[in-house]
């Protein structure tokens, strides 16, 4: 469950953060990308160094380091976190946290995070026990804290007691159990549209595109992953069902319509990343048009919108997502599709890219949201891609909640 999570790493000063950078190498062995702030006083035990060889991302340990003049260094990382944890917790740290004191890096960030954060305590048992310390734990688990509980053992000071860090193995397997859990598409209900439809002239022509579903069938996929209940309507495509997903199978634009429209009224999110046909012949032959000198016309007309005509159906708890395959300008015709069909996000990508779009195993797309400047992502796996549109739909639900 941590495969792609953002995680910021807070390492405050005790003897245990050498066993952070032990939990950070683990974090990202599990496919986490991680970043961490250390206090000044953890860089008396271990260097920013050991961090950054490990994580292969900057350390930040500085409040006032602002390297990126576009950004607030430690707005910008609290928001950019999937979950926070601090490994070890010092008394110190857990007092600062409670009380809303920002002195540092560290708990300036902690100020500005909104999404969950971990605390593994560490210290002397006395210190553990001190009346102080469990009442600033209390009030932190009140304002939704979880707490990965110390071990009992042999202290570094001598003493033998509850107050030793968990161990690096043990606060992955928390933080796995506990991200499974809180997911926020768990129990969601899912509807994915993918590949393209076809549409008939005859019994053996048909109109249609290159699409071949591999994009929607990975959001499939992933949603499930994420113990979403997910619906995947599926034009022509030849690829096997995602685990946990439920199927069907459609041939035409109106086919789509239909399945789409009949399951709307109890969907949560739909991701349309099926590439419907705009137009279809206006009548269909029933028999097969023989070959004859000339040209042939064909005349067409308009298919249903299905995209246009879910954005006017949305509910305000529902959530749009739209495809836009375009060839140029596409990050102005995502923003259009955005507010012109009442959607909430759309993710454009060029048809024309040779690592990307139709038929590729990669893709590399623009992500237009309400209120924000369209935000490229690098070239990625169709999987890859997946997970990170999924990650922005989570902040949406969390953002409505």
């Amino acid at each position: 469950m941590l495969q792609n999570k953002h995680i910021l790493l807070g390492v405050s000063g005790g003897i245990a953060a050498f066993k952070a950078a032990a939990l950070a190498s683990k974090l990202t062995q599990a496919g986490a990308t991680v970043k961490v702030i250390m206090t000044e006083h953890a860089k008396e035990f271990v260097t920013p160094l050991t961090f950054q060889a490990l994580t292969r991302e900057r350390v930040y340990d500085d409040t006032f380091a602002e390297k990126d003049p576009e950004k607030v260094a430690h707005i910008d990382i609290a928001d950019w976190a999937d979950l926070v944890i601090i490994a070890p917790a010092t008394a110190n740290l857990l007092g600062k946290a409670a009380n809303g004191i920002a002195d540092d890096m560290l708990s300036t960030t902690l100020l500005a995070a909104t999404c969950p954060v971990y605390m593994a305590p560490a210290m002397n048992v006395n210190m553990y026990n001190q009346p102080a310390v469990q009442q600033n734990m209390e009030t932190l688990k009140g304002r939704g804290c979880r707490f990965i509980e110390p071990g009992d053992g042999y202290l570094a000071c001598g003493w033998v007691g509850k107050g030793r860090l968990a161990e690096p193995e043990e606060i992955v397997a928390f933080l796995e159990a506990e991200e499974k859990v809180h997911t926020s598409l768990a129990g969601k209900k899912i509807l994915v549209t993918a590949g393209p439809t076809y549409e008939y002239v005859d019994p053996v022509r048909v109109f249609t595109n290159p699409s071949t579903g591999k994009m929607g069938f990975a959001i499939a996929a992933e949603a499930a992953a994420l113990e979403a209940e997910v619906t995947l309507i599926a034009g022509p495509v030849q690829l096997d069902d995602p685990p946990g997903v439920k199927r069907i199978n459609v041939t035409t634009a109106e086919e789509m319509y239909n399945e789409v429209m009949n399951l709307y009224p109890s969907t949560d999110i739909v991701v349309k990343t099926a590439a419907v046909a705009d137009y279809k012949p206006k009548n269909i032959l029933s028999q097969k048009a023989k070959k004859q000198d000339g040209d042939m016309d064909i005349p067409m007309e308009r298919t249903i919108d299905i995209l246009a005509e879910l954005g006017r159906q949305k509910a305000a708890h529902q959530l749009l997502i739209g495809f836009a395959a375009e060839s140029n300008n596409i990050a102005n015709y995502a923003v259009d599709k955005l507010e012109r069909k009442n959607l909430d996000m759309v993710v454009g990508n060029n048809i024309t890219a040779e690592d990307a779009g139709f038929r590729s195993e990669t893709n590399r797309v623009i992500i237009v949201q309400k209120g924000q400047e369209p935000e490229d992502l690098p070239l990625m796996t169709k999987t890859e891609t997946a997970k990170e549109i999924l990650r922005r739909v989570e902040i949406l639900i969390k953002r409505d909640a």
